[in-house]
């Protein structure tokens, strides 16, 4: 065969209507047209995902709760905590149903920007709030989410440590 001849084809056609080569495929099995699955993930990873989870929707769980008991009033930090306890129930369930790296780092930035405007809160005030560290809501509500950005990030390292660990093997 040379260099300038085309590759043996198995008659199959890609998206764009060219002929496949043989061996190669377009993102489906040949057998079923369904997508390929991934491979599964090791133990620590499905850990750290229910650790993060766990985390995300304790979080979602606290707002939503305060919401509820009077936050709703609050003029823009009411509308921000129940935003807060979607996106934090809608994280939560991602993390455990999309096996990719998107929902770990949607759960880490919903951790530190919730983290960051409770400090703010603490401190110099967010939005004419002015909150105590102390109280059962606000220590969980902390603690949920310093518990799913540390285990977001620590999913991450592992998940892609062993993608990378993949991808040396192959090589």
């Amino acid at each position: 065969m040379d260099a300038s001849d085309p590759p043996p084809t198995d008659g199959r056609t890609g998206q764009t209507g060219q002929t496949v080569p043989a061996g190669s495929t377009t993102g489906r099995s040949p057998a079923s047209g369904t997508p390929p699955t991934p491979p599964p993930l090791p133990r620590g990873a499905w850990l750290l995902r229910g650790v993060t989870a766990a985390g995300l929707l304790l979080s979602a769980d606290v707002h939503l709760f305060l919401y509820v008991q009077g936050y709703q009033d609050i003029e823009v930090v009411g509308p921000l905590f129940l935003l807060n306890a979607v996106a934090g129930f809608a994280l939560g369930l991602l993390v455990l149903v999309w096996r990719h790296w998107l929902p770990l780092l949607g759960a880490i930035g919903f951790s530190v920007a919730t983290l960051g405007a409770f400090y703010l809160s603490t401190t110099v005030g967010f939005f004419s709030v002015n909150e105590t560290v102390g109280g059962v809501q606000q220590v969980t509500a902390a603690v949920a989410e310093w518990v799913a950005l540390v285990g977001a990030l620590l999913a991450l390292v592992v998940e892609r440590r062993r993608a990378s660990g993949r991808s040396r093997k192959k090589a």
